[in-house]
């Protein structure tokens, strides 16, 4: 697609990301794992900050699973190091590029620092308007709407009795983690796989698929220009 222009006019509003690819970037690298994943997060910094240049308003990082718990112990505790060091870190590009942070997923699930350090950052970014990214942390699809459904019920404990009264999709999406969100019209998966691992069920609905062979640490600017440039050539026709 490196011939042709992106349209400013026909930027997707939302994009999700799949990361895959760390693990196998640094053993290609002949690194450890550990040294992939800190590579990752750099490589989702440039993503971002192209992201926003262009007017994307929201992108979704997937940044760790509700599955990814069942890697090492060693690895997992690494990444959680890794992510609140991380936010911390990054509080002034988020002011320079005017970005608000959000959360997705079970942050009661994380460590007590960690559900600090994201509280803390998208507390202090709140008021920024340019672009959000929606960090899903401890985040599964299925996991979400059944924390949603659940929501419902603790709110409308009569009609959750209820048997004879019908929750609808519209009720339920209220519920869900980020519900202002409009759901993504794009959705990115790097590193070959072709599959959307629990992330974003619900949302994901009708959302364009762009899928990559190269690993997320080489990702550059020029690679979601891609990306953008697929969805553009395409017709969304949303079942009409």
């Amino acid at each position: 697609m490196e011939n042709f222009p992106i349209d400013k006019e026909n930027i997707p509003v939302h994009i999700g990301i799949i990361m895959d690819g760390n693990g196998r970037w640094a053993k290609q690298q002949g690194k450890k794992r550990t040294v992939g994943h800190s590579e990752g997060l750099v490589s989702a910094k440039r993503i971002v900050k192209a992201a926003s240049d262009l007017g994307v308003k929201y992108v979704t990082l997937y940044t760790f699973s509700t599955e990814n718990w069942k890697r090492a112990e060693e690895e997992v505790s690494f990444l959680m190091r890794l992510i609140s060091k991380h936010l911390k870190k990054e509080m002034d590009f988020y002011i320079q590029n005017g970005i608000r942070v959000v959360h997705t997923g079970d942050l009661a699930g994380l460590p007590d620092y960690l559900q600090n350090e994201i509280m803390s950052v998208v507390n202090e970014t709140a008021a920024f308007e340019h672009t959000t990214v929606n960090l899903a942390i401890n985040y599964g699809g299925r996991d979400e709407i059944i924390r949603a459904v659940r929501k419902w019920c603790d709110s409308h404990p009569e009609k959750c009795a209820d048997e004879g009264t019908m929750l609808n999709e519209e009720t339920l999406v209220e519920y869900m983690d980020q519900p202002s969100i409009p759901d993504p019209d794009l959705i990115i998966r790097s590193a070959g796989e072709k599959r959307l691992s629990n992330f974003l069920v619900w949302q994901c609905a009708y959302s364009e698929l762009y899928f990559s062979e190269k690993l997320w640490p080489d990702w550059e600017a020029d690679d979601l220009y891609d990306a953008i440039k697929s969805y553009q050539h395409r017709h969304r026709k949303y079942g009409a």
